[in-house]
């Protein structure tokens, strides 16, 4: 935003998507992820398979006047040990003329009350750990990405909901597998 712009952003509201929503959020995931250097342009893929295989166990966007201006979900994962209740959240993207204005923060902490109140035991993420250490996601507390190189150990990080964390590998849903289109 120009500091020298007094005017109010219009506000944003946190809400479950809906099925008019998918071509937004896939123009919003495209959008996000375009000059991300670590991204495959995957992340619109991953969504739609999610949505496809109804693997979505959270899909909340963050409306402005009625424009999806970003999203963020959150998917099953199977954990080595067996142990149950844990969920992948990703993708999550704003678009990039918005962001660094609070909106991934709000689909975040919206995004982990719902797993919450779902009775999940916690959820996963491959990300930023200086991003993410702020709603308490914290790397090495024992689950852990196979095939994942040694250098981005500290990305993988978990958020439990309980006092335990599994010592397990993450299996990922298969949309994760998603190639790049062609």
């Amino acid at each position: 935003m120009n500091p020298t712009d007094t005017t109010a952003s219009p506000p944003i509201q946190i809400r479950p998507e809906t099925p008019a929503d998918a071509e937004a959020i896939d123009a919003v995931h495209r959008a996000a992820f375009a000059a991300e250097p670590h991204s495959r342009q995957t992340e619109h893929l991953i969504v739609k398979a999610l949505r496809s295989a109804g693997a979505l166990t959270v899909s909340l966007v963050a409306d402005q006047e009625g424009q999806v201006v970003g999203h963020a979900a959150a998917s099953p994962v199977s954990l080595s040990d067996g142990s149950t209740g844990w969920h992948c959240v990703g993708p999550i993207g704003v678009l990039p003329g918005l962001q660094r204005r609070g909106i991934g923060s709000a689909l975040m902490q919206a995004l982990i009350q719902q797993l919450q109140a779902q009775g999940s035991a916690g959820c996963v993420l491959v990300g930023e750990p200086g991003y993410y250490v702020r709603f308490g996601f914290r790397p090495g507390l024992g689950l852990v990405w196979p095939g994942m190189p040694a250098e981005y150990d500290a990305y993988v990080q978990s958020l439990p909901f309980g006092a335990d964390v599994p010592q397990a590998s993450v299996i990922y849903h298969p949309a994760f597998d998603t190639p790049p289109a062609g």
